[in-house]
């Protein structure tokens, strides 16, 4: 079960700078793909491991998991990953994170919470302030990658990145997976959960023009 953690507390106003890439990773030229909302990390490590060629960045709200990640790190050869502990739509108005936007060729939100309620819709990860200035910053080519089993959460960021003249939705066919951050396509937890219980998936893909 998924562990609610407010987004919108002041506890997630400071954030901590992401170090320069060349600090972070073994070769920062790489492409960069920033998995917002990565949970334990499982789904990154598998991925760093299996794709040499790309380097990722996983974002999480909830800081034990992080730490756990960076743990595991520890014992792992992973020089192609980094876990950051924060709230994405604020993680970026440090100086030096929002730099990183600009080297970012792909974003993927990954079944993030729902917060069903319409009262919570403003915790949704996917806000109109975010989707701003992932549009003002990010380089024209790269991809937004979106996946839920929420219909009305995905309605509500299909709308949300829509909104900005910047990304244009596109076909599946248009995308190289050979050539993108999963090439594999490997799968979440959550994912393999809503496989293996028959659910429906929601997902688009969004490229910045």
């Amino acid at each position: 079960m998924r562990q609610h953690v407010n987004p919108l507390s002041k506890n997630f106003f400071e954030i901590d700078p992401i170090p320069p890439l060349n600090q972070v990773f073994e070769n920062p030229k790489l492409p960069l793909h920033l998995d917002i909302g990565c949970a334990s990390g499982d789904f990154l490590f598998e991925l760093s491991l299996k794709n040499k060629n790309w380097n990722y960045i996983g974002i999480e709200i909830r800081e034990k998991l992080v730490l756990n990640a960076n743990l595991k790190m520890k014992s792992r050869e992973n020089k192609n990953l980094y876990f950051s502990f924060g709230n994405a739509n604020n993680i970026f108005n440090q100086s030096n994170n929002k730099s990183i936007i600009n080297f970012i060729t792909s974003i993927s939100f990954n079944f993030p919470d729902p917060w069903f309620k319409k009262k919570h819709h403003k915790r949704r990860v996917i806000q109109p302030k975010l989707i701003n200035l992932l549009s003002n910053s990010m380089k024209r080519g790269s991809l937004i990658f979106i996946k839920t089993d929420v219909r009305d959460l995905f309605d509500h960021m299909e709308l949300t990145i829509s909104e900005s003249i910047k990304f244009k939705k596109i076909p599946y066919q248009d995308v190289k997976f050979y050539e993108s951050f999963n090439p594999n396509r490997i799968q979440t937890n959550r994912e393999k959960y809503v496989i293996l219980n028959q659910l429906k998936i929601y997902e688009s893909i969004y490229k910045k023009i």
